[in-house]
C-alpha cells in the first residue's frame, strides 16, 4: 500500500509570496516613518534653521610686529562666582555658577624697544654682545570651544529675571574674571623666565651661525 505525500516544494511559492508582503510591508512602514520625519521638519512651526547672512570681513589695521614670541603657557581655571542677596535666601534670590575658563598666554621679548648700544661687536667680528629687555606677557587669549559654563544654581526671581531678559545668561563676567585669573597665575609662573630663556638659545644659535665664535647675551638687569 504506498502513502501519498504532499511534496514540500510545493508549499515553497506561498512561503516565498509570504516574506515578499512582509519585506514590502516593512520596507513601507521604514518609508513611511522617514518620508513623516522630513515633512515634519519642514512642516513644523515651532522648528528653527540656521541661515548665516554675515556680511564680508573688513580688514581695520596692519600692524608690523618686530616681536619674538618665545613661550607660550596653557591654564585652566575653574571660576566659582556666587551672588547672594542681603535678607533674601538663596532659593529666591541668589546664583552660584561655576565655569571652566581655558586659554593661553603669550611670553615675548620686543625688538623694537633695543637701545643703539644694544648689540655690540668685536673689531675682529668673533664676539658678540646682546643686552636685550625682560620678556613681557600679552593678554590671555581664552579658548571659547574649552570654556563653558559647568553647572549653576539660580533662585527663583533669578529664574523669572533671565526668562524675560533679552539677554539671558550673561557670561561676559565669567569671561572677564577667568581672563585676570589667569593672567595673575601667569605672572606668578615660569614663563617670562622660560622666554628669555628660549630667546637667548635663539639669539646664540643664529649668530654662532653666522661666524661668531662667542656670543653673550644679557637681558636688562644683569651685570
Amino acid at each position: 500500500m504506498t502513502t501519498s505525500r504532499t511534496a514540500p516544494a510545493a508549499l515553497t511559492p506561498r512561503r516565498r509570496r509570504r516574506w515578499r508582503y512582509l519585506a514590502g510591508l516593512l520596507v513601507l512602514a521604514v518609508l513611511l516613518v522617514v518620508g513623516g520625519r522630513v515633512a515634519w521638519t519642514w512642516l513644523n512651526p515651532l522648528g528653527e534653521r540656521a541661515v548665516d547672512r554675515t556680511g564680508p570681513v573688513l580688514l581695520q589695521s596692519i600692524k608690523d610686529m618686530s616681536r619674538y614670541e618665545a613661550a607660550t603657557g596653557s591654564f585652566q581655571v575653574v571660576v566659582d562666582l556666587e551672588k547672594d542677596a542681603n535678607f533674601l535666601p538663596d532659593a529666591v534670590k541668589g546664583t552660584r555658577t561655576l565655569f571652566v575658563g581655558a586659554g593661553s598666554v603669550d611670553a615675548y621679548v620686543d625688538f623694537s624697544a633695543l637701545a643703539k648700544d644694544a648689540i655690540i661687536v668685536s673689531e675682529d667680528r668673533k664676539t658678540a654682545t646682546v643686552r636685550l629687555p625682560r620678556a613681557q606677557l600679552e593678554k590671555p587669549n581664552l579658548d571659547n570651544s574649552r570654556s563653558y559654563v559647568f553647572a549653576q544654581q539660580r533662585g527663583l526671581l533669578d529664574r523669572v529675571q533671565d526668562f524675560l531678559s533679552s539677554s539671558p545668561g550673561d557670561q561676559r563676567e565669567l569671561y572677564v574674571l577667568a581672563e585676570k585669573k589667569i593672567a595673575e597665575a601667569a605672572v606668578a609662573s615660569d614663563l617670562r623666565n622660560r622666554a628669555d630663556a628660549n630667546t637667548r638659545t635663539m639669539l646664540e644659535g643664529m649668530l654662532k651661525s653666522l661666524g661668531f665664535t662667542k656670543v653673550s647675551v644679557k637681558y636688562t638687569g644683569e651685570p
